[in-house]
């Protein structure tokens, strides 16, 4: 069932090819042309694994079909979501996998330069993809594109695809307006009331100056430069489609996800871990397989797919894990990253735990996000600590019909949403915050932001809690 995660880590090109499948998938993919290729994907039924889940060979298909003479794909593997480990599991297992999957979209979509996007804190990672790049440039095999590996900061928004286009650009990773396949790398095409950056895309593009009389030069000057932005489990996937097709991709898993999914389950498990499942696996049986269950005598209370979707409690266990059966539940897959709670944990310091993480990670492009995330933060630290009122409760609430006002990205959308199911599901545990004056469940949470996860121990982010709103540190 297995074929993303290999028993053992594949350590060389010619381990990769010389496994049987390696490298067939981009054969194909050049004998049946880019119109084939794309049309193989979409029949797979294949859908991203960043979060969105949109389909794959239509996202392929409408950058391919975009008219102008420049395209670019990007790799997201900027991974930062807590929960989730399942892309550095994927890297670190079978790079060769992902470069693979990385030339054929380009030989798809017709473009001839890539970007794999990475944190520059995954040294891992880093080195595994660079190695693996080095030695498909040296076989030969990587002929038509160059491929570029960008090593980002660790915000949050690197992970966010139009901030990720701003950073290979040199630039913070603050959300543009428009999406990629609308403004795209290095387009000199003005986004709304941005200025259009000319200058900048004839130099990346080793271009001259446009010339007034020259109406070619002065078209391409407005190009948008449509790119394709794919996740790193998206990626890996391609090379087995196009190497074994669309029918035995949907052999597995359900009509609307089919395939496989890898997962990340942390938190109050036993063994936390990143696991291949086949999609349409009872939740519960996913958390089972993958974190090992809970600790012995422990009942589970509530999971979360990472930070962008409303919390999924005892009942919703044994909802089929897919884009429609957690959608059933009032939720969603986001990343396939699990983080468990079992029953002695407290539900407002977990909302605390949260807000707090998309407060500080909030870019402070869109007031109403940034403000808004801040203090429901603040009202949340309240009500854990013992200070709390009803007014803390309504102030929350308030804000929450309000933080997603003219955002450009996702995040404001997570708040209002991961905080909201929070007050909805568990009430009472607010109400006893604030009729106690205590916490009735105190215990120290860690943020599940991941660092490290092998060998059953999952190593989070202690340097988080003293992140900055202006994403600076306080002193250590």
């Amino acid at each position: 069932m297995t074929h993303l995660l290999p028993t053992e880590a594949v350590e060389s090109l010619d381990a990769y090819l010389a496994g049987g499948t390696g490298g067939r998938g981009l054969e194909r993919a050049r004998s049946i042309g880019a119109e084939a290729t794309i049309a193989e994907v979409l029949e797979s039924g294949l859908r991203g694994r960043g979060g969105a889940g949109f389909p794959t060979g239509r996202k392929w298909a409408a950058i391919a079909a975009q008219q102008g003479p420049t395209t670019y794909v990007v790799c997201n593997g900027a991974e930062g979501e807590p929960g989730t480990f399942k892309d550095r599991a994927l890297i670190r297992a079978n790079p060769y996998q992902l470069v693979e999957g990385i030339l054929i979209a380009a030989l798809a979509v017709g473009s001839r330069d890539v970007y794999i996007c990475l944190k520059a804190g995954f040294d891992t990672e880093i080195e595994r993809v660079t190695r693996a790049v080095e030695e498909f440039q040296g076989a030969g095999i990587c002929r038509d594109c160059t491929v570029g590996i960008v090593s980002g900061p660790d915000e949050y928004l690197f992970g966010e695809e139009k901030a990720m286009l701003e950073v290979i650009e040199g630039n913070e990773p603050l959300p543009r307006w428009l999406p990629p396949h609308l403004h795209g790398l290095f387009s000199p095409a003005p986004q709304l009331g941005w200025s259009a950056t000319r200058d900048q895309a004839q130099a990346q593009s080793g271009s001259g100056a446009v010339g007034t009389d020259d109406a070619t030069s002065v078209a391409a000057g407005h190009e948008s430069n449509p790119t394709l932005v794919n996740n790193v489990e998206t990626l890996c996937n391609v090379p087995h489609i196009l190497d074994r097709g669309a029918s035995w991709f949907r052999s597995m898993g359900t009509e609307e996800s089919p395939g496989t999914i890898v997962a990340t389950v942390v938190g109050d498990v036993v063994a936390p871990d990143v696991g291949e499942v086949e999609l349409g696996t009872p939740l519960g049986a996913v958390i089972d397989a993958v974190g090992s269950g809970l600790q012995p005598g422990r009942s589970l209370k509530a999971a979360f797919s990472g930070v962008a979707n409303a919390v999924l409690t005892a009942d919703a266990m044994q909802a089929p894990l897919s884009y429609e059966g957690l959608a059933a539940f009032g939720s969603g897959m986001g990343a396939a990253g699990f983080i468990v709670y079992d029953d002695t944990a407290c539900m407002v310091d977990v909302a605390y735990h949260f807000s707090r993480f998309l407060s500080v990670e909030s870019c402070g492009q869109c007031p109403p996000c940034k403000l808004g995330s801040s203090a429901i933060t603040e009202h949340l630290e309240r009500i854990e600590t013992g200070r709390g009122t009803v007014e803390d409760i309504e102030s929350i609430v308030g804000w929450l019909d309000n933080v997603t006002d003219g955002s450009r990205c996702y995040l404001a959308t997570e708040e209002q949403t991961v905080v909201g199911s929070i007050l909805r599901a568990f009430p009472s545990e607010f109400d006893e915050h604030v009729e106690t004056g205590a916490c009735p469940r105190r215990r120290e949470l860690p943020m599940p932001k991941l660092v490290d996860l092998t060998g059953g121990v999952a190593t989070y982010d202690e340097t988080f809690w003293r992140k900055r709103p202006d994403w600076t540190y306080d002193p250590a």
